[in-house]
């Protein structure tokens, strides 16, 4: 901090006024009682540089005004956001952690469907290659021709009876009535 002797504002000199503030008194102790007062308290105005301190004293006091309105809107605009926006906000992430938790079980559910659309396919695969297998093709056509029963074979073509493995429903997961 700078002693007070070196503190200017602008167009002053703290240390001039002073110094003229303590000639004044010292010039003012001939005159008795009250008038010593008065001519304490009565500013002489007219200099240039009391002129040039009120102007400065005026304008730094508007701008103070105009820091204290600006904090007042800061103020009222905090208590706004305060009252108003952060229970909005809080509704908002309790909505979507709840679209977060459905996109997640769809997620599953897709992928479970994936795993069955993957077992079904090599199921078929698997049946439509024991079906369809050369020899079996071949024994058709021969017994469309003309063997004779001596050299037939007689083999009992058991059908494999297929068990449809238990898939998922869809019902289950997406009932009728929320459709």
């Amino acid at each position: 901090m700078e002693p007070l002797g070196s503190q200017t504002l602008p167009g002053y000199n703290i240390t001039l006024l002073l110094q003229q503030g303590m000639d004044r008194v010292q010039g003012l102790s001939a005159v008795p009682g009250s008038q010593h007062y008065a001519q304490l308290l009565t500013a002489d105005s007219s200099t240039e540089q009391v002129q040039h301190l009120e102007n400065s004293i005026e304008e730094m006091l508007i701008r103070l005004d105009e820091f204290c309105a600006m904090m007042d809107i800061i103020r009222n605009e905090s208590s706004q956001i305060l009252e108003e926006k952060i229970p909005a906000i809080k509704l908002r992430v309790e909505e979507m952690n709840r679209i977060y938790s459905r996109v997640d079980k769809l997620e599953a559910f897709v992928k479970m469907v994936g795993h069955h659309v993957t077992f079904m396919e090599e199921e078929v695969t698997q049946a439509e290659s024991e079906s369809l297998s050369f020899p079996q093709t071949l024994n058709r056509i021969f017994r469309g021709a003309s063997v004779p029963t001596f050299l037939r074979k007689t083999t009992s073509t058991k059908q494999r009876s297929y068990e449809l493995p238990k898939l998922y429903r869809t019902e289950e997961y997406f009932p009728l009535n929320r459709v």
